[in-house]
């Protein structure tokens, strides 16, 4: 009886002792799995930044590339707008000639070319040689009674002449004798088919002869100078021949004429020679007269219309201005000559290819600035009863 007893309290000892055993591989298989997660995780750890460092230069080359692209497309935008605008040049002025290179010049003495075309009265700037900044591509500045040329940039150049051309046009009407108070009328004929200019001339008005060569050279009215060349002797075909033939006996071997108004740009001449038609153009007195008038009024169709000149300067007091006469077509650009007396002398201003709607005129302000500043020597040299 007493070894029942016995027997199970050793069995619950040896139970005890199991259970006991049992439980701590558990909890050394527990921690066993501790140690392992923490490398586990560290590995992750490991392996994370990698991943994020593997993405930096990605997102550094995609950059880079998105960059490459805008440079790209900036590139070829600007290249695209570069050929467009030298198109849109080509097209507007097919025939013009460039002679703008003194622009350069001009931007190292503070005086651009954006300046000397915006201001009418940008001031007197001087190059390297004391010679006078000019907007216009080519000029040409002579005293006509010594001789002395002042002052040129490309003169012997060959350019379009636009209006100047109507110059020419009075001469060799006055030349033909005809009754200036002869009728003469605007018809088809006279519209111009070549650049699409308009006029305020309308189809059928009637003005004498006197009127439309006054409002040729003083407005520099087209349909005017056309009429002109249509009712001389032999129709315009003659006119024109007769227009070249007094270039010839004028001496203006880089000039030729294809017709009366200037808007055909083959009607060419150089600085040089134009000086000459300008010196020629003064021995006549209408042509001084109607020239530099400020403005006269013309019955168009029952109604009185004012037609002004189109040299502001001849309206100014400061001036006195024997001959004037502007032009402007694309191919010319815009040109201005004069006679002009300075210290009681006659100086003939050629001033061609200005690229400013106020550059030929403050051209011609800042030569005679030069000139009474810096060479009234020169322009009072000559005898004064010498000359024309």
């Amino acid at each position: 009886m007493k070894v029942r007893p016995l027997i199970a309290a050793i069995a619950a000892m040896f139970a005890l002792q199991s259970g006991m055993a049992v439980a701590a591989p558990k909890a050394s298989g527990k921690a066993a799995t501790s140690k392992v997660s923490k490398p586990a995780a560290k590995k992750a750890a490991a392996k994370a930044p990698v991943r994020k460092a593997a993405a930096k230069p990605a997102q550094k080359k995609a950059a880079a590339s998105k960059a490459v692209t805008r440079s790209a497309k900036a590139t070829r935008s600007a290249k695209a707008g570069s050929r467009a605008v030298a198109g849109a040049r080509g097209r507007a002025a097919p025939m013009r000639v460039s002679l703008r290179k003194p622009a350069v010049a001009a931007a190292a003495l503070a005086a651009p070319a954006a300046v000397l075309a915006d201001e009418p009265d940008a001031p007197l700037a001087l190059d390297g040689n004391g010679m006078p900044v000019l907007g216009s591509s080519a000029f040409y500045v002579i005293n006509q009674r010594t001789g002395e040329v002042l002052l040129e940039r490309n003169a012997a150049e060959v350019l379009p002449i636009a209006s100047i051309t109507k110059l020419m046009t009075a001469m060799v009407v006055l030349d033909a004798g005809q009754s200036l108070s002869e009728p003469v009328v605007i018809s088809e004929e006279d519209i111009d088919q070549l650049k699409g200019t308009g006029s305020r001339l309308a189809l059928g008005t009637t003005l004498s002869r006197e009127e439309m060569l006054q409002l040729a050279l003083m407005s520099s009215e087209n349909r005017a100078a056309s009429s002109l060349a249509r009712h001389y002797p032999g129709g315009e075909a003659a006119f024109v021949e007769a227009m070249n033939v007094k270039a010839r006996l004028l001496g203006l071997w880089n000039t030729r004429f294809h017709d009366s108004t200037g808007l055909n740009p083959a009607n060419v001449s150089s600085p040089r020679d134009l000086a000459k038609m300008v010196a020629a153009s003064a021995s006549y007195p209408l042509i001084r007269e109607f020239s530099t008038a400020h403005e006269r009024y013309v019955p168009v169709h029952g109604r009185m219309l004012r037609f002004g000149n189109t040299n502001s300067l001849v309206r100014s007091p400061e001036w006195t201005i024997s001959v004037s006469k502007t032009g402007y077509i694309s191919e010319a650009g815009r040109c201005l000559v004069m006679q002009t007396w300075l210290h009681q002398q006659p100086v003939v201003m050629v001033l061609m290819d200005s690229y400013g709607r106020y550059t030929r005129t403050a051209d011609a302000k800042r030569v005679r600035k030069w000139l009474e500043q810096t060479a009234p020597q020169r322009l009072a040299a000559a005898p004064q009863g010498a000359g024309s």
